[in-house]
């Protein structure tokens, strides 16, 4: 063997050790850092994939699935990710558009009939971005639906009452818009909305184990939500306390646009990567055009706050000048950022509600950025 290959042989062999040691390194930090998050947001379990260049490079299952029977998580265990059903739907609203059945920009009323006459400006964008204007069909003093009675009870009410703010004024974030598109994807997507997700969506990155739901409803490797907020009645409002409880929560089937969506960190690494490779979308276009935030009438953009400081279709936006994403929360327990410009993804899955795993992440995100 010539000297040359030798050289380029060793050359080799000494980048593999260092990319091996990198990866060990950085798999180090990570859970040192997510084991003393843990400890500071007592979160009981969690799971955390980490994507690089469209490939898993780290998938850790962490703590307890379910606190009352000791039940460990393991990679299988599925968890609720409430609102990040939000960017499922928006992908199927862009694929919707791709087949030339719908156009974002127009007005709802265009696509669905006997809406109330002050609906009829709105735009699926505005839909998409909350910026509707729309009455909320969910009652916040309660956490149910408006009437306290059923879906068909609350659906008359809703459109009785009046808007919040006329369309494109600002943003307000409500279960209404998403009960609309979830219409518009079962009237033109031909198919009941549970069954167009997995057909074009869950199916083809073979999701087996994501399904929608309640939280109440048992199924296998599913863990419980947990949190340690209680409603205190004398004042009216939820306060944190010392005691874990187990959290009860409702999704109405004519919302599951809205949330009500339970899957395992792998499961969606696999849904991401799909996306990003053209999978499920068809047009690089569809992609910039669903992450692309949704502007107000005075041309601004806003969000949730914090480092959720404007909203997309369906998808968060972190906007700033260094390391930009888009960020989809759910319940304050689930939550993947995108990191486009750094080729770069993370989902921390937990079962604790109020321990904003975004922040978590954010903080993940820069073991890799120095790399």
């Amino acid at each position: 063997m010539s000297g040359k290959k030798i050289s380029f042989i060793f050359c080799c062999i000494l980048l593999l050790t260092k990319q091996v040691s990198i990866a060990q390194t950085n798999t180090e930090k990570v859970n040192k850092l997510l084991h003393e998050e843990m400890i500071a947001e007592q979160i009981p379990g969690l799971q955390l994939v980490v994507i690089k260049d469209n490939k898993i490079v780290l998938s850790e299952a962490l703590g307890m699935a379910n606190v009352q029977f000791s039940v460990p998580v393991t990679k299988g265990t599925t968890f609720s990710i409430n609102s990040i059903a939000k960017v499922f739907t928006g992908t199927a609203i862009m694929q919707l558009v791709e087949e030339g059945m719908i156009d974002i920009e127009k007005p709802v009323a265009d696509y669905l009939d006997d809406l109330p006459e002050s609906w009829q400006a709105v735009t699926i964008k505005q839909l998409l971005g909350h910026t509707s204007g729309l009455p909320d069909i969910e009652d916040e003093s309660t956490g149910g639906l408006v009437g306290n009675k059923g879906e068909v009870t609350a659906w008359k009410i809703v459109q009785t009452m009046p808007m919040q703010f006329a369309p494109g004024e600002q943003f307000s974030y409500n279960a209404t818009n998403y009960l609309l598109l979830q219409k518009i994807i079962e009237k033109y997507g031909k198919l009941p909305f549970e069954q167009y997700i997995a057909t074009y969506q869950l199916n083809p990155v073979e999701m087996t184990k994501t399904t929608f739901g309640n939280s109440y409803e048992v199924e296998k490797d599913k863990a419980p939500t947990y949190c340690y907020y209680y409603l205190d009645r004398e004042l009216g409002d939820y306060v944190k306390g010392d005691q874990l409880l187990e959290v009860y929560e409702n999704f109405p089937e004519m919302m599951r646009a809205d949330a009500g969506m339970f899957s395992t960190a792998e499961e969606l690494a696999h849904w991401i990567i799909a996306l990003q490779n053209g999978k499920l979308l068809k047009n690089k276009s569809s992609l910039k055009t669903m992450w692309e935030p949704v502007k107000l009438n005075n041309g601004e953009m806003d969000g949730f706050g914090d480092i959720l400081n404007g909203y997309a279709l369906g998808w968060p936006v972190v906007m700033r000048s260094e390391h930009p994403a888009v960020a989809p929360i759910g319940g304050g327990r689930a939550a993947f950022l995108i990191y486009p410009e750094d080729n770069l993804t993370i989902i921390l899955l937990t079962n604790l509600s109020g321990c904003s795993p975004e922040l978590i992440i954010d903080q993940i995100a820069n073991i890799y950025f120095t790399k």
